[in-house]
């Protein structure tokens, strides 16, 4: 197959209505926007969300809790993934990526207790959970901070 064979699968597009071509069209004149008013005007209409000037309903509506917008949110990855690396290995950030566990990581990695550790790991992380930090320790392996 060629570049130049390629084609949309038959039915998928559909011609665009011309509008405004002429009375016997159905969509001569007006072309479909109705006689005067706001949305019948070029580059007229309204905002996406604006209600006529009633408080919208975004602003109605109680607002509850905080968000940071300075958190550098972690990826998590349980102690039972950590199985897939041989006995003895030194995980980090860029194992865990090789080894597809992680698909990106952009601020850094937690160790979470999920799971059975049953490997001797050297994990370094940026975080552990309490639990991810004993029984990696209590597999014989350590748990490093960053």
């Amino acid at each position: 197959m060629k570049i130049n064979e390629l084609s949309p699968a038959p039915g998928s597009t559909k011609e665009a209505k011309r509008k405004g071509r002429g009375i016997g069209t159905g969509n001569g004149k007006t072309a479909g926007r109705g006689h005067k008013g706001q949305k019948a005007r070029s580059g007229g209409g309204v905002r996406v969300g604006f209600e006529g000037g009633q408080m919208p309903l975004a602003r109605r509506i109680p607002k509850r809790g905080f968000h940071n917008i300075f958190a550098k949110p972690l990826e998590f990855v349980n102690v039972s993934e950590l199985n897939v690396f041989e006995d003895g290995a030194a995980v980090t950030v860029e194992s865990l990526l090789d080894a597809g566990i992680l698909s990106k990581c952009r601020y850094g990695v937690k160790i979470l207790g999920n799971g059975e550790l049953k490997k001797k790991l050297t994990v370094s992380a940026n975080a552990f959970s309490q639990t991810a930090k004993e029984k990696i320790e209590a597999a014989g392996g350590k748990a490093e901070v960053l």
